[in-house]
């Protein structure tokens, strides 16, 4: 197994598309380690301590890559070219009207049928970091613009796993790129849904049956979380799950706390810093798997949960929303920190 550097191994991990699939794994000198893969800039596994120190699985993810391929809830994977829905399929912008892949009913999700999941990245190693790189081409899923995408992966000494997007295009176009990793705090030892999350929102997206945002921001109301139980919060919904976009109280520039995700059976906490102005939260209501995941299991609804840091969906369908443009000539910077850490008071 090459070492590329102190912290950073990879091995083969398989063959897509006459394209060669790597497994990278990157482990800090507390042994607390994140794999990864170029097969959709995706994160395969992370595998944090808990109060006793056992070092055990913390999100979705599967050991062999040919599940990954036939995988369509998009498992730890890289989204773009934009995140979450975008309205019967099309936009306007700069008065030219654009049609996209429809792969949601009569709606866009995710970059549609061909998104960046599904792509095998470049990469590249800079110190401490891993880097893929893609080139998306004009015209791609119906986007304008030759888009170059960079997705920059970090693994700290405190378990921080922070992944910075930068982006450039030769077009307007429209962006929007996240990692839709399914978090179960528990390893082994239990159900995302006893876990206690708050979300540093007051507000939220109103959106109609297929979750396309009406334009409206409303309060949060009942779907406001603030140390709660998530179980206890889909019984108040009468079982129905949650699919909602948080639009975060602090709208600075700067990285900011989004959200922290607690599990009091193995003690583990999750802090979500971004610096994007909202997430999708999502209860994984629809996650399935042909193939079992890390824990011997396929997985099913409620296996775990995202926290999905993003831009507003359906931004350029609404003026009222946050533009999501990008332009010849700009940067796209935004940034995602995944803390793991330990509740408060409990000591390894």
């Amino acid at each position: 197994m090459p070492v590329i550097d102190p912290m950073i191994t990879l091995e083969k991990f398989g063959i897509y598309d006459d394209k060669e699939l790597l497994l990278f794994t990157v482990k800090n000198a507390n042994g607390a380690f994140i794999q990864l893969t170029n097969y959709g800039a995706t994160i395969v596994s992370v595998v944090a301590p808990g109060r006793n120190g056992e070092l055990e699985h913390v999100i979705a993810g599967f050991d062999e890559p040919e599940d990954y391929l036939v995988d369509k809830c998009y498992i730890g994977s890289t989204i773009g070219r934009f995140a979450n829905r975008i309205g019967n399929a099309a936009f306007k912008l700069d008065g030219k009207q654009y049609h996209l892949e429809a792969n949601d009913n009569t709606n866009t999700n995710h970059g549609g049928g061909s998104g960046y999941n599904l792509r095998v990245f470049d990469y590249k190693i800079e110190d401490d970091k891993l880097i893929f790189t893609l080139n998306s081409p004009d015209g791609d899923g119906g986007f304008p613009g030759n888009l170059g995408l960079t997705v920059s992966y970090q693994w700290t000494e405190n378990n921080q796993l922070k992944i910075t997007y930068l982006a450039e295009t030769d077009q307007l176009t429209i962006a929007n790129f996240t990692n839709h990793a399914y978090f179960n705090l528990s390893g082994k030892g239990g159900s995302m849904l006893n876990h206690q999350l708050t979300i540093y929102a007051d507000q939220v997206l109103e959106t109609d049956k297929e979750y396309i945002p009406t334009g409206k921001v409303i309060p949060a109301g009942k779907s406001a979380l603030s140390v709660d139980r998530i179980g206890d919060k889909i019984k108040e919904n009468k079982g129905e799950g949650f699919n909602h976009y948080y639009i975060l109280n602090n709208q600075d520039d700067n990285i900011r706390l989004a959200a922290v995700l607690d599990d009091e059976n193995s003690g583990r906490r999750l802090n979500v810093y971004t610096t994007y102005p909202g997430l999708m939260f999502y209860t994984g209501d629809f996650l399935e798997s042909i193939y079992p995941g890390h824990l011997g299991k396929p997985y099913k609804p409620f296996d775990g949960l995202c926290l999905e840091c993003q831009y507003y969906p359906d931004a350029p369908n609404h003026d009222s929303f946050p533009s999501a443009a990008l332009k010849p000539g700009e940067q796209y910077r935004e940034e995602i920190i995944y803390e793991f850490t330990l509740i408060p008071d409990i000591q390894i």
